[in-house]
């Protein structure tokens, strides 16, 4: 069934029940968005390179409300054929780093472009494109830029989709504590790139997830862009600080000017799976936070009607496998 035939065309809520086409849905983000539009009531169709690694979405739903579907982001018929018949679409499809054909341009700002343009052929207007905090098609980051021009390529077929742009997302799966945890238990050092004063609102996933669920069901979102921080902001260093504080590790922060982080990036983006890029440097020399104009217009969580979850709050229920003694005490600072 249609919005039209549903009687909620764009711009106006969806009915429970509606069937929804998520990209990227088994991502880190994308699972707790899968969950929570199962809890809604909609029928949710995650399309993904791989179905059958998934599967572990389907008993996030009622049996067949959640169905994986193989679509490849950079092909047309596939993309076609994910969203066929689907009420709206959610793009959260993103890479950190560069490798192979994973390019930036090719799955972040052509992908975008190719599912809104099937969308709009569709005849959905419903959309919703996650992209982030920072996207500027004049940024120095390739990543930056390749948001920003996911989001114009987006509005330029569906002028009423919704852009979603978090700080950095935090829970048990994120790319961010859990790394420099793992860090901090082999090393003696935590490397504070360009001094550590930039500044990040981090962002819980559920709460990003509950955004995106938020938007489907408000009317005036339409054609929104929405900031989503948390309730804190923090510099990289107090970022490092709560980090150690919270796995009970003494480890010395290094502040590592950004010249030298680039250089040293250039090596370790070399690895299989990068401890740092090049590009990443580049990011980490913006700060990454609401800014003034979103919070004065509320086009943020609380304006949504979410009350922003604290790093205290989540953080102790998944990096206590980082402690000396996992969860079953404490450790003191070593």
């Amino acid at each position: 069934m249609s919005l039209d035939d549903a009687g909620t065309n764009s711009g106006a809520m969806l009915r429970s029940g509606a069937t929804i086409t998520v990209f990227g849905g088994s991502g880190f983000v994308g699972r707790h968005t899968v969950q929570a539009l199962a809890r809604q009531g909609y029928r949710v169709r995650v399309a993904v390179r791989r179905p059958n690694q998934a599967q572990f979405l389907r008993p996030m739903g009622a049996v067949g409300q959640v169905e994986p579907v193989q679509a490849n982001i950079r092909d047309d018929a596939s993309v076609a054929a994910a969203i066929a018949g689907a009420d709206a679409v959610i793009n959260l499809v993103g890479i950190l780093y560069e490798s192979g054909k994973q390019k930036f341009a090719a799955v972040q700002a052509d992908g975008a472009a190719r599912v809104a343009g099937a969308a709009a052929a569709a005849g959905i207007s419903t959309f919703v494109q996650v992209s982030a905090i920072g996207a500027d098609p004049e940024s120095p980051s390739a990543y930056a830029r390749s948001k920003a021009e996911a989001e114009t390529s987006v509005r330029a077929v569906l002028p009423g989709a919704v852009v979603l742009r978090p700080s950095i997302i935090f829970g048990p799966e994120d790319d961010f504590f859990n790394r420099f945890a793992a860090i901090a238990r082999l090393s003696p050092v935590l490397p504070l790139i360009g001094g550590g004063d930039t500044r990040f609102q981090p962002v819980y996933v559920k709460d990003v997830a509950a955004a995106i669920v938020a938007v489907l069901a408000r009317a005036d979102a339409s054609g929104r862009t929405y900031e989503l921080g948390g309730p804190e902001v923090l510099t990289f260093r107090e970022l490092m600080e709560r980090l150690l504080d919270e796995i009970g590790r003494n480890r010395l922060l290094l502040p590592v000017p950004f010249a030298l982080a680039r250089l040293n990036a250039a090596f370790l983006q070399l690895l299989p799976r990068p401890l740092l890029t090049v590009d990443q440097v580049r990011l980490l020399a913006v700060d990454n936070v609401v800014s003034d104009a979103a919070q004065a217009e509320r086009r943020t969580l609380e304006g949504l009607g979410i009350a922003p979850s604290a790093l205290a709050s989540v953080l102790p229920t998944y990096l206590y496998r980082f402690r000396r003694t996992g969860q079953f005490e404490r450790a003191s600072a070593d």
